[in-house]
């Protein structure tokens, strides 16, 4: 089944230059030169963004003629929980903009709330919620980058149900205010030196 993710070939851009280990599982990075496929979190030297390729699912990635990157390792589930956390993963980031509770979450991947709670915090070390704001945060630091929105404005667009959790979330993920990190601008994504460019 192919996945449907609210993430801009920008924003998995940032990801893959952030390493986030986090968006693991839900999309693939291709790269056209070496025809390598990672995942998001893979620390191997960047390739130039033009020779890179985003794709939703192993099988669609392997099919397009891409082979698995031997440090990553993306064709391999590291843990038992790893699907159920993928699931839930790709829940959160497509509807992320709803009100959710944990027993939503547990009903689309049909489990109890317990049994996802605990399993998604072995298989990640964080609870759904806290995904979930991550989630937030990020979609909220990419329009504060690249939009003119207010900070009160891309707080609801993201799905916060107040400001002061809106803040509070954001300087707990990216520790800055929202206005600072407008303020940051390009030096918020540091280029690092070891990773150099194909």
């Amino acid at each position: 089944m192919t996945k449907h993710l609210n993430l801009t070939f920008d924003e998995k851009w940032e990801i893959i230059l952030a390493c986030d280990r986090s968006y693991d599982g839900l999309f693939f990075t291709a790269v056209k030169t070496t025809k390598i496929y990672c995942r998001p979190s893979c620390r191997s030297r960047k390739p130039k963004k033009v020779n890179v390729e985003f794709y939703q699912s192993i099988e669609e990635v392997e099919k397009a003629g891409f082979r698995s990157c031997k440090r990553c390792q993306p064709d391999v589930e590291h843990s038992p929980q790893a699907g159920l956390a993928i699931a839930v993963k790709s829940f959160l980031v497509g509807h992320y903009k709803q009100k959710l509770v944990l027993r939503d979450i547990a009903r689309h991947v049909g489990v109890s709330p317990h049994y996802l709670e605990r399993m998604f915090k072995q298989a990640t070390s964080e609870t759904p919620r806290s995904y979930l704001e991550k989630v937030r945060v990020d979609k909220a630091a990419h329009l504060l980058a690249g939009t003119k929105l207010t900070n009160l404005e891309i707080c609801y667009e993201v799905g916060f149900q107040s400001p002061s959790n809106f803040y509070k979330a954001f300087r707990h993920v990216k520790q800055c205010s929202p206005s600072e990190y407008r303020k940051l601008g390009s030096k918020r994504v540091p280029v690092l030196p070891e990773q150099p460019t194909l």
